[in-house]
């Protein structure tokens, strides 16, 4: 396990954030990325959760106002998984593109042809 500040695993979000391509980030639309040290109970290994609803199922009605999608990575999991700093930014690095990629409707099955399950 890692010992990583709350303020250094969020750091390490953001750097992965910072690492979308830019034309990928301007077409994300209302959607957070948080920070949660522990997932939910029935879960206690997930590293990271998409809750909304992917741009592939907004129609042209989808409401205007809506709360915004969620993304959230777990930073306890994630540094037990993990066995150095390094290894913890990979690892959010891939979480974060995990469930940005949810956010554009890209279930697990093609996300692990991908090489990113």
């Amino acid at each position: 396990m890692v010992d990583m500040s709350r303020e250094e695993f969020e750091d390490a979000v953001r750097d992965a954030l910072d690492e979308i391509p830019a034309e990928l980030a301007e077409q994300m639309d209302n959607v957070v990325v948080l920070v949660e040290d522990d997932p939910p109970s029935e879960d206690p290994e997930l590293l990271g959760l998409y809750e909304g609803v992917p741009l592939t199922e907004r129609g042209e009605f989808w409401a205007a106002g809506a709360l915004p999608d969620r993304i959230t990575v777990y930073r306890r999991p994630t540094l037990a998984l993990c066995e150095s700093r390094e290894e913890v930014v990979e690892e959010v690095a891939i979480t974060v593109v995990h469930e940005i990629a949810h956010h554009f409707g890209i279930d697990d099955e093609r996300l692990h042809e991908l090489g990113w399950a």
